[in-house]
């Protein structure tokens, strides 16, 4: 595995949650809701990409 996928996940992990105390704390819980959730999906497609390499990977190895 790749560190940058780790660091990738970290920056966003930390951003997100940065985002989120400061929407809180200003009142804002729908929005601090929203980032929250769209962190999740920007993760969620960086490993998507990552495991249809892997199957791409895995069909091509197999020859299927």
């Amino acid at each position: 595995m790749e560190v940058d996928l780790i660091f990738k996940i970290a920056a966003v992990g930390i951003i997100v949650s940065i985002l989120n105390q400061v929407l809180t704390r200003s009142g804002r819980d729908e929005m601090a809701t929203m980032t929250t959730l769209t962190g999740l999906v920007v993760v969620l497609m960086i490993v998507v990409q990552r495991i249809s390499a892997l199957f791409d990977l895995v069909k091509e190895l197999f020859r299927f």
